[in-house]
């Protein structure tokens, strides 16, 4: 039997997360969550996510798709005060740390990214927050597919986005069949 997967998109309309120039991290991880559905849609992998009419729903709403769902995903970018803060991380329980490793790999191998914590996963509590109500509540993992404040790590993006957002479909749909 196959799992259900979720893929949300962090922050919103009122909260556009990170910012770089007049890029903001709500409108980069939507175009994630949209490339990653046109590859699960291709391999018809069933998936639901809390974009709704182009809008980034409230953590509150990105919580309860990941709920209702055996894997949920929500995509971020990093952000640090230095624009050579550079890598890749997955946020997660110990339960997932085998696919937060293997996601954070497969988008490092694309960016040609450093993976940081234990080869690319880090416990919900090991940065800023000491609990994440999308891993602890939800059940689900957040995804830092890079530094929105480091140049490089964005151009690279730029270039590779539809390429990431492949890679990080082939896991899901390995791990939903």
């Amino acid at each position: 039997m196959s799992k259900s997967i979720a893929i949300t998109a962090g922050h919103s309309s009122t909260d556009p997360g990170a910012v770089n120039g007049k890029r903001t991290e709500a409108q980069i991880v939507q175009d994630m969550v949209k490339m990653v559905s046109v590859y699960l849609e291709r391999a018809g992998i069933d998936f639901e996510t809390d974009v709704e009419d182009g809008v980034n729903q409230p953590l509150a709403k990105a919580i309860k798709v990941a709920k209702r769902n055996d894997i949920a995903m929500e995509f971020h970018c990093n952000a640090a005060a230095s624009s050579k803060a550079t890598g890749v991380e997955v946020l997660a329980s110990e339960k997932h740390k085998p696919l937060a490793q293997e996601v954070a790999k497969a988008i490092g191998d694309v960016l040609d990214l450093t993976l940081r914590g234990v080869g690319g996963w880090k416990s919900e509590g090991s940065g800023q927050h000491s609990r994440l109500g999308f891993i602890s509540t939800g059940g689900g993992l957040i995804v830092e597919l890079f530094f929105i404040s480091n140049p490089s790590d964005l151009s690279k993006w730029d270039a590779k986005k539809w390429l990431v957002a492949k890679a990080v479909a082939e896991v899901l749909i390995k791990h939903a069949r």
